[in-house]
């Protein structure tokens, strides 16, 4: 469960479309001059977005990010949530681990047009997108936002008032061939349901990772 920053006492960036990778690929270190891009945009973003982390600095966040437990394919995820159009933000701690979300105001541009997972994808015979949010999820070492955690994000600020977002689909739904996503709309958020092979160009994936 996300502990949210502020219980804490209690307990434009590069928007280029990512394909899937290709089997067999690996994840590698981030060159100097990417990674000390990455960290400039995540430190003015964290810095800008203050209401999302309440209490943190940005000094133990950054020191967390160049420790051992950071590590080279956690900072490589961080990218590519930020290399996608997320922008990528802490949203809260748990564990003594930072939470990142994608906070872009709309669903990620670099991650529409996605059918929700791959079973979905092979089961479609004909007109077949590019890929899967999943199964692009895990390629990129993140995961979806659970509705929880959607939830939790919509009371930072508005999102996808234009776009909307797969969300993490509970098994019994998705057996049954569906699968959930979550937008807001005259002011309230919803959470809707399609065929999990549908897929639409207003329609991508918010992503989180802990680290």
């Amino acid at each position: 469960m996300l502990v949210p920053v502020q219980h804490m006492n209690k307990i434009k960036s590069d928007k280029k479309e990512m394909s899937p990778k290709q089997p067999g690929s690996k994840r590698c270190a981030l060159q100097s001059g990417e990674r000390e891009e990455l960290l400039k945009a995540l430190k003015a973003r964290f810095e800008k977005n203050l209401n999302r982390h309440p209490g943190l600095a940005w000094a133990k966040v950054l020191a967390r990010l160049e420790s051992r437990s950071g590590g080279t394919e956690k900072l490589w995820s961080l990218n590519e949530m930020e290399r996608t159009g997320g922008e990528p933000d802490v949203v809260g701690v748990k564990s003594g681990e930072y939470i990142f979300f994608d906070c872009s105001e709309q669903t990620p541009s670099g991650r529409v047009s996605l059918c929700y997972d791959d079973e979905a994808l092979a089961a479609r015979k004909e007109h077949k997108p590019k890929g899967s949010a999943v199964g692009m999820a895990t390629d990129m070492g993140i995961e979806l936002l659970t509705e929880e955690q959607y939830l939790a994000l919509q009371k930072l600020g508005e999102f996808d008032t234009k776009r909307s977002s797969w969300i993490q689909t509970p098994a019994d739904i998705r057996k049954l061939g569906g699968a959930l996503y979550c937008d807001r709309r005259y002011g309230r958020v919803f959470v809707g349901h399609n065929g999990a092979d549908s897929y639409y160009s207003g329609r991508g994936f918010r992503g989180s990772l802990r680290i």
